[in-house]
Parts: C-alpha cells; sequence; structure tokens
C-alpha cells in the first residue's frame, strides 16, 4: 500500500451532513478530517448547507481570516451567500456553510442542462429531490468561484460528493471546470435501500433486479437517475464496502472504481482513568433513568445493551433486536439481570416531565411511572412500530423481570432533557452493543462499539461485519465481535443466535471480560483513519489521472 500516488493540492469535500448531525455520513466525515487536515493543512475544505440561518450551528465557529477576500468577491460578483469558519470537530479543517435557496430560481434551467448533457431524468422528482439538487448546483458554483478566484489552473483540484444529493455538483463541474477532478461515493445506492425497505428480498435476486425497472416500480427513478449517471461521469466512482460494490455494480450499471471502507479516529475515545470515570458515570446515569422510569432498583451489576442508528424498522434490524431479547427474557438460562436500551431517534414531542421530574427530585416511590417503556413522548405513540411491537412481545417491565427494555426515541447530542449526555458518553456504559443489520452499507455503530471497547454482534450483511471477518472468525464474541450469518429469509435463526451470544457475555468472567475490551481496542486499530485513507489516497490519484487524460 506504498505504492505511489498523485496527492491533491486542493480538496473540497460536500454533504448534506458537513457540520449537520443527521446521519452517519456526518460521522464519516468528522472522523476523517483530522487526517486529512494533517495531510493537506487548511486545503481540504468541507462544504455544508446553511441549514441554522440565524441560529448557532453547534459544532460550526465562524472565522473572518479564512478566504476573507475571496468571501467578499463570491458574495459581491458571483451571488453566493456563505459562512466561512471551522469544523469544531479533531482537526478543525475549514468548513463553508452555504445559502442554497437563491439559486432555487436557475432549477428549471438547470435541469434541463443536467438532462441535455447527462441524461439525468428529473421528470417525476419529489421530495427532496428539487432541494437537494439545487444545493449540489450551489455547491458547483462555489468549488468554480474559489477555483478562478485562487488561480487553480495549475494545481490539482479534487471534488469529492457524497450521495445522489450532491450528484450534480460533480456534474455541473464535469462542464463547467473540466480541469477538476471528480469523485462520487454512494454510502447506500437509493434503489438497494429501497428494494429492502420495501420488504423485497434483496440478496437473494440481487443478480436479477434491474435498476432503472426497480426504480420505476418504487417511484425512485429520479434519485436512481441522477445517481447513476453521476457513476457513470464522474472521473472516480467509490464506495464504502464490498457488499456495497455489488449492488452497485447490479444496480448502477458500474463497478465503484475504489472501495473507501469508513474508519474511525481513536481522539474520539477516553483513555486511561478518563475511561474508566466516564464509564462509571454513564452506568449511573443509565440506571438512575431506568429505576426512576421503572419505579424499582437496577443491580449495579446489571448488563447493559443497546441498538441504536437510524429509525429503519427493518433495514437496520430493529424488530430482530426486539424479537432476540424477547427470547432472552424468555430463556430459563438468564440469570443475571438485563437493561435493553432501543437508542433510535423517532418523531420525538418532549422529554417527559414526570420522569424529568422524578430524576431532578430522585423521586422513586417503587411504582413505576405511566407506560414505564419510553423516555420521551411521541406525537405518534398508537402508530410507533418499536412500541406496538414491544406490546405484541408483552414486555411488562416489572420489578420481577429479569428483563427490561426502554426505547430512548431522541437524537443524545446532550441536552435531550432526560439523559442530558451525548450518544458517545452514553455508549462507553454498555456492556454489549447490537446492530443485526439486513441492509448496512458499512455501519459505523458497531465500529464506534468495538473502539469503545465494547463487544458487539453485527451481521455478514453489514460492511463492517464483512471486514471484520478478514481479522477473526465472527462466530465467538470473545473476540470482541460476533458476525451473524443474515440472510433474506433466517430472521428467526438470527433472533436465537443473539440471545445466545448475550447469555455467553451473561456469563463471562472479569478476566474474560477484560480480554474481550483488548480485543475490541485491538480490532479497532485496524479501522482507524491512519489505514484506512490510503484508499481514499488511491480515488485521488485515479479521478487526477482521468480528469488529466480528459484535458489533454
Amino acid at each position: 500500500m506504498n505504492m505511489s500516488v498523485a496527492t491533491p493540492d486542493y480538496l473540497f469535500e460536500s454533504s448534506w451532513e458537513v457540520c449537520n448531525k443527521v446521519g452517519g455520513i456526518y460521522t464519516v466525515l468528522s472522523t476523517k478530517a483530522h487526517t486529512l487536515q494533517q495531510k493537506l493543512q487548511d486545503r481540504v475544505i468541507f462544504i455544508g448547507p446553511d441549514v441554522w440561518g440565524d441560529k448557532v450551528a453547534p459544532d460550526f465557529e465562524e472565522d473572518s481570516s479564512l478566504f476573507s477576500d475571496w468571501k467578499h468577491y463570491a458574495e459581491a460578483v458571483d451571488g453566493l451567500k456563505l459562512k466561512i469558519g471551522r469544523w469544531k470537530v479533531p482537526g478543525n479543517p475549514p468548513a463553508i456553510l452555504l445559502d442554497f435557496m437563491p439559486f432555487f430560481a436557475e432549477r428549471d434551467t438547470f435541469f434541463f442542462s443536467m438532462w441535455e448533457n447527462f441524461k439525468v431524468d428529473s421528470i417525476h422528482a419529489y421530495g427532496d429531490y428539487d432541494e437537494s439538487c439545487i444545493f449540489a448546483l450551489a455547491t458547483g458554483r462555489l468549488i468554480e468561484s474559489f477555483y478562478h478566484f485562487y488561480q487553480l489552473e495549475n494545481k490539482k483540484v479534487v471534488a469529492l460528493f457524497n450521495e445522489w444529493m450532491l450528484g450534480m455538483g460533480a456534474l455541473f463541474l464535469q462542464k463547467q471546470v473540466p480541469a477538476i477532478a471528480t469523485i462520487f461515493t454512494t454510502h447506500a445506492t437509493s434503489i438497494g435501500r429501497s428494494i429492502a425497505g420495501n420488504n423485497k428480498p434483496l440478496y437473494a435476486y440481487l443478480d436479477q433486479y434491474n435498476g432503472d425497472q426497480m426504480a420505476k416500480e418504487l417511484n425512485m427513478e429520479a434519485k436512481h437517475s441522477v445517481e447513476k449517471q453521476t457513476a457513470h461521469f464522474a472521473d472516480c466512482f467509490t464506495t464504502v464496502s464490498d457488499i456495497t460494490a455489488r449492488e452497485c455494480t447490479q444496480l448502477l450499471d458500474r463497478a465503484p472504481d475504489v472501495v473507501t471502507p469508513n474508519g474511525f479516529e481513536p481522539n474520539f475515545v477516553p483513555t486511561g482513568k478518563e475511561y474508566i470515570t466516564k464509564r462509571k458515570e454513564a452506568r449511573q446515569t443509565l440506571i438512575n433513568v431506568t429505576e426512576k422510569l421503572l419505579g424499582c432498583k437496577i443491580s449495579k451489576d446489571a448488563l447493559l445493551v443497546s441498538t441504536s442508528g437510524r429509525y429503519e424498522y427493518r433495514n437496520k434490524g430493529i424488530d430482530v433486536f426486539i424479537e432476540a431479547i424477547n427470547r432472552l427474557r424468555a430463556s430459563n438460562d438468564l440469570t443475571r439481570e438485563v437493561v435493553a436500551f432501543i437508542m433510535v431517534p423517532a418523531w420525538v414531542r418532549d422529554a417527559r416531565a414526570d420522569l424529568k421530574a422524578a430524576i431532578e427530585k430522585n423521586f422513586n416511590n417503587g411504582t413505576p411511572l405511566q407506560f414505564p417503556f419510553i423516555t420521551h413522548w411521541l406525537n405518534n405513540m398508537q402508530e410507533d412500530r418499536v412500541l406496538n411491537y414491544l406490546a405484541y412481545c408483552g414486555f411488562t417491565n416489572a420489578a420481577t423481570e429479569k428483563l427490561k427494555i426502554v426505547f430512548v426515541p431522541c437524537y443524545l447530542s446532550g441536552n435531550d432533557g432526560i439523559f442530558n449526555k451525548s450518544y458517545y458518553d452514553l455508549l462507553i456504559g454498555m456492556d454489549a452493543t447490537i446492530y443485526p443489520s439486513y441492509y448496512e452499507p458499512w455501519g459505523y455503530t458497531p465500529l464506534e462499539s468495538v473502539a469503545f471497547g465494547i463487544p458487539t454482534i453485527t451481521t455478514n450483511l453489514a460492511g463492517f461485519g464483512l471486514w471484520s471477518l478478514k481479522f477473526l472468525s465472527g462466530s465467538n464474541i470473545k473476540e470482541g465481535v460476533s458476525v451473524i450469518d443474515r440472510t433474506d429469509f433466517n430472521y428467526f435463526e438470527v433472533a436465537d443466535a443473539i440471545r445466545d451470544t448475550l447469555l455467553t457475555l451473561s456469563e463471562a468472567s472479569p478476566k474474560e471480560l477484560s480480554m474481550i475490551q483488548k480485543n475490541c481496542f485491538q480490532l479497532a486499530k485496524q479501522a482507524e483513519w491512519s489505514k484506512f485513507i490510503w484508499y481514499y489516497e488511491r480515488a485521488f490519484d485515479v479521478a487526477l489521472t482521468r480528469a488529466a487524460k480528459r484535458n489533454c
């Protein structure tokens, strides 16, 4: 992996999730930033949408000294509305928040040019399509303005666009500034995700699916069109795992040039005494909230387990998680108290006032609160799939039950009103995590877990699960990661395997637990950005080489 590759002088990376924590791509970019900043020294520039308006973006800090001469020009001459500063993550890279709304006036003309030049069909667009593609246009205009103002014609410039939402930005630059090398990364194909989300068997029949036909059937024609055409026209097309590469080859008719697995930064994880302190605080918080909700004492030695991620009930395996926990509850072999947390953001109305008061007053009269399964009230309590399945399974959360289950349906950003801790500051208190995904192109949640020394259960349908099998057998949780064989049709077998794995963990000795933690840390080291950045360097090289040939 020490082969010589072309390195960009400037790198622009754009995503809807720059300084905007709405999904897993935020973690990709925010953790990768440190390594890129070390290599490029303020010549890596992240571009995100200004969704904040007059509000303060929580992890963005304006810096008037950055590119100030261009900012005045871009606003006065090119009509761009910008906030320039730094992303408040390790590395503190330059970040630009862009107000794209003024460009809506150009929508029809722009969409026609996308059809005329690249055969992107926007006729059947709906939902977030217009907003996403206009942000992509504005991003292309921003890069074009910066490029010409600083006279970068003799520099090696790469622009990396994440997901279909930014695809038109790459196509715009291909037309307007062909000297800029473009990379398009899909983290999950829109059609693959839609097939899986519509309860169709994705993997058993993948080789028979036609992406264009499925796009029509699933009313995804516009998103699929921009994704497919960008994959074909960009100088370099990448995706994040081998399993998604196969999906791209079949559904987009284009094999990725490079697979760029998602890494993690060790500087997000506390060490030494701080690790011990934070783990103790997390456990105390988790147990205290559970006790106040359920009105009963929870053993300090309770096995704390969780799942988390986006609320994709089937794709993320939330359904099979609940099924497995229910089977564990019914097991005669369970001797240890277990509390299972479902940390999945839903349509939250508000933090529970009764629970908040009980926590603040440290009040517990031995009686559970009304509906002792959820920490925050939802707007759609009657229709929520998690709550309905908990009811169907017959969970009671009674003091006499060895297993309790708690739904935490909010973003854990440190100010949710109940826990008031970030996700990482709660994750560190877990004894195990479970991510039995059916559709998971990479899988940051299990990687984050092992990075924090927490053993995790995932599946071979997750990119991370498949990758970890290069280092582990996957069949023994004592290695740090258990990779369960999941197919389109073995739902109940997966639930049984999770139950059995948790039983094994619940009986592990302190010496075994210490070894498991060491194994987690060891595997996480293999996935640090210092190792994975090489794949991006390879993508930069492919893009720059092709752009150079195109412009000869």
